[in-house]
C-alpha cells in the first residue's frame, strides 16, 4: 500500500488541485482491481510498471499538454523558423543601413572603418531579430498548442478537421519546374537587402577609393546623392511591390499565372523607376567623370553614354529574363 501511495501521490502532485482528489480515487480503484486479491510487493510493482511513469501518466490526465509544441504542430513551426527569420534579419538590415545613411553626414569616413562599424551593428541586429523571432514564433505555436489546434479540435480562429485521404483532392499538383523553393524567397530578400542600401548610402560607398590613414578613403563619390534622393518615394514603391512578390512567393510556394504577372508588374515599376535616375544627367558626379574617362582614354561623354547604356541593357535584359522565366515556370503547370 505504501507503494500505491507514493506512487498516486507521485501522479496527484502535478495535477490542478481540484482534480487531484477525484483522480487519485479513481487511480486507486484502477490499481486494485489490476491486482490479485492476495497481492504481494512484487504484484504491485508489476501493475505499477503497465500504468508507466507517473510523470507521463499525469500529463495523460492533465486537460492541456505538458509541452510547449507537440508533434502535430513541431514540423510547421521549425517551417515558419526557417521562413520569417531571414527574412526578418533582411528588413532588419536594410533598416539599419538605410536609418544609417540617411541619418550621418557626409564626411571622409574611412571605408574599412564604417564597415566594421556596420558589421558589429549587423550582428548584433541580427541576433536581436533572431530572439525576437524566435520568442513570438514560440509563443503563437504554445498558444496554439494549449488551444488544440492540431488535434482535430476547433477554437476561435481555427477550423481542423481530422485528416482524411480525400484532403489530397483539394491540393494542386506542382510539378518540379514550377515549385519555388526557400532558396528563391531568400535570395529575392537578398537582392533588395544589397541594392537598397546601395542606393541610400550610394555617395558613401560608390567611387574612387585612395589609402588614408584609417585604410581606403572615399576619394571621389561616384554619384549625386541629391539627384538619387530625389526621386527616394518612387524607390520605397518599387522596394514595396518587390516585397510583395517575395511574400507572394513564400506563400504559394508555386509559380502561377497570377503570380508571374504580379512579377512582371514589380519588374515593370522597377524598370521604369531606374531609367528615370539613369536618364539624369547629374547623376554622376563631374569629378568622378573626368577621373573614369582619363582611366579609360575616351572623352567624358563617351564615357557616360556607354556607361549609361551598358546599365541600361544589363538591366532591361536580367529584367526581361526573369519575367520570361516567371511565365514559363507559371505554365509549365
Amino acid at each position: 500500500m505504501k507503494l500505491i501511495d507514493i506512487y498516486i501521490e507521485e501522479v496527484t502532485r502535478r495535477l490542478p488541485e481540484k482534480n487531484r482528489e477525484d483522480i487519485a480515487l479513481e487511480l486507486r480503484s484502477s490499481i486494485e482491481d489490476m491486482l490479485p486479491e492476495a497481492y504481494e510487493e512484487r504484484d504491485v510493482e508489476a501493475v505499477l510498471e503497465k500504468l508507466g511513469d507517473p510523470v507521463l501518466l499525469a500529463g495523460a490526465y492533465r486537460e492541456q499538454p505538458m509541452h510547449l509544441i507537440g508533434p502535430r504542430l513541431y514540423d510547421t513551426y521549425v517551417s515558419v523558423l526557417k521562413m520569417v527569420f531571414p527574412i526578418a534579419a533582411v528588413i532588419a538590415l536594410i533598416s539599419l543601413v538605410a536609418d544609417r545613411a540617411l541619418g550621418t553626414q557626409h564626411t571622409d569616413t574611412a571605408v574599412v572603418q564604417m564597415v566594421f562599424v556596420l558589421l558589429g551593428e549587423g550582428i548584433w541586429g541580427i541576433c536581436s531579430v533572431a530572439i525576437q523571432v524566435f520568442f513570438w514564433v514560440t509563443l503563437t505555436f504554445a498558444i496554439a498548442e494549449r488551444f488544440g489546434w492540431g488535434d482535430g479540435t476547433d477554437i476561435t480562429g481555427f477550423s481542423r478537421k481530422p485528416w482524411s485521404p480525400k484532403d489530397l483532392k483539394s491540393i494542386p499538383y506542382t510539378p518540379k519546374k514550377a515549385a519555388i523553393t526557400r532558396m528563391e524567397v531568400f535570395l529575392g530578400m537578398l537582392w533588395l537587402g544589397i541594392w537598397a542600401p546601395l542606393y541610400f548610402y550610394a555617395d558613401q560607398l560608390a567611387g574612387v577609393h585612395r589609402k588614408g590613414e584609417n585604410g581606403l578613403v572615399l576619394h571621389i563619390r561616384a554619384f549625386n546623392q541629391d539627384v538619387l534622393h530625389a526621386y527616394w518615394p518612387l524607390v520605397v514603391v518599387a522596394i514595396g511591390v518587390g516585397l510583395i512578390v517575395v511574400l507572394a512567393k513564400l506563400v504559394e510556394r508555386h509559380w502561377s499565372k497570377r503570380l508571374a504577372f504580379l512579377n512582371l508588374a514589380s519588374e515593370l515599376v522597377a524598370a521604369v523607376v531606374f531609367l528615370l535616375i539613369v536618364s539624369q544627367p547629374d547623376l554622376l558626379e563631374p569629378a568622378f567623370i573626368t577621373y573614369m574617362a582619363n582611366l579609360f582614354e575616351i572623352t567624358p561623354d563617351q564615357f557616360v553614354s556607354r556607361l549609361t547604356w551598358g546599365a541600361v541593357s544589363i538591366y532591361l535584359i536580367t529584367a526581361a529574363w526573369g519575367c520570361i522565366d516567371g511565365f514559363r515556370k507559371a505554365y509549365a503547370r
